[in-house]
C-alpha cells in the first residue's frame, strides 16, 4: 500500500501548514535545488515557498519521492499525533488538490491531482489511528512486523487473549459482551500509552512487541463488535 504510494511521487512536496503533532520528531532538512516546472520549464518555489504549484504559470506539480507521510501532514516524525490539526491539514489539502479542481486542466494535471489525493488520502488515514501509525513508523525505521505465527509471543498474553475470546463467544447477554468490551478499550489505551513511551525512548523493539499486542486486541475489538451487531 505505502510503496504504491511511494512510487506515485516525483518532486518535492512540503507545502507549509500547522505542526499536527508533539513530542520528539525532526522535520528539518537540508537545501535542496529547486525542482524545474514540467509544464513551462522555470525554476521551481525557493526553499519555504509553496512547491505544489509553479510561481510561474502555477501548474499543479507533481508529488515527491523524498516526501513521507509525517512531512506530507506536516507533523513530526512521532507516535503523538494531534488529530484535530492532522485532520484541519488533511482537509486543506484535499482542498488544493482534489480531481474535481483539475477537471477543465491538462491530461497531466489530472493525473498529478489524482496522485496527490490518493497520497493524501492514504497518508491520512495511515497517522490517524494509532495502530497503522506505528507500524508505519517502524517500516521508517526498517523493521516490520511479519505475519503468521509469531512463536516469540508472550505466552501470559496469549493466553489471556485464548481466556476472553472464549468467554466472548460464551457471552448470552449484552451485559457480558459490555464487560468485555471495556477490557478491550482499557487493553488499547493502555497499549497505545506504552508505545507513546516506547518510540519516545527508541526502544524500537518495545515498540514491535506492543503493536503485535494491538494487533490482537483491535482483531478482538472487530468481533466484539461483530457480536454486538448480531446480538
Amino acid at each position: 500500500m505505502w510503496q504504491g504510494a511511494a512510487r506515485a511521487l516525483r518532486r518535492v512536496w512540503r507545502a507549509p501548514g500547522r505542526p499536527c503533532s508533539s513530542g520528539c520528531g525532526d522535520t528539518t532538512s537540508a537545501p535542496r535545488t529547486a525542482p524545474t516546472c514540467w509544464s513551462c520549464g522555470s525554476q521551481g518555489v525557493p526553499a519555504g515557498g509553496d512547491p505544489l504549484f509553479c510561481p510561474s504559470c502555477r501548474a499543479l506539480q507533481p508529488p515527491s519521492p523524498e516526501s513521507d507521510f509525517f512531512r506530507l501532514m506536516d507533523c513530526d516524525q512521532s507516535f503523538t499525533v494531534d488529530v484535530p490539526n492532522l485532520k484541519r491539514r488533511y482537509q486543506h489539502l484535499q482542498r488544493l488538490v482534489h480531481p474535481d479542481n483539475f477537471s477543465q486542466k491538462s491530461q497531466t494535471e489530472r493525473d498529478y491531482s489524482e496522485q496527490h489525493s490518493t497520497l493524501v488520502n492514504e497518508a491520512y488515514k495511515t497517522l490517524l489511528t494509532p495502530m497503522s501509525r506505528g507500524l508505519y513508523l517502524l517500516k521508517l525505521k526498517g523493521m516490520e512486523i511479519s505475519e503468521g505465527t509469531d512463536t516469540n509471543m508472550d505466552l501470559e498474553f496469549l493466553g489471556k487473549m485464548m481466556e476472553v475470546n472464549e468467554r466472548l463467544s460464551a457471552a448470552q447477554s449484552e451485559v457480558e459482551t459490555d464487560k468485555i468490551e471495556a477490557f478491550v478499550r482499557d487493553e488499547e489505551k493502555e497499549l497505545t500509552e506504552d508505545l507513546d513511551h516506547a518510540f519516545k525512548q527508541g526502544d524500537l523493539q518495545k515498540a514491535k512487541e506492543l503493536l503485535k499486542k494491538m494487533k490482537y486486541i483491535l482483531n478482538l475489538d472487530e468481533k466484539v463488535k461483530r457480536k454486538k451487531t448480531l446480538s
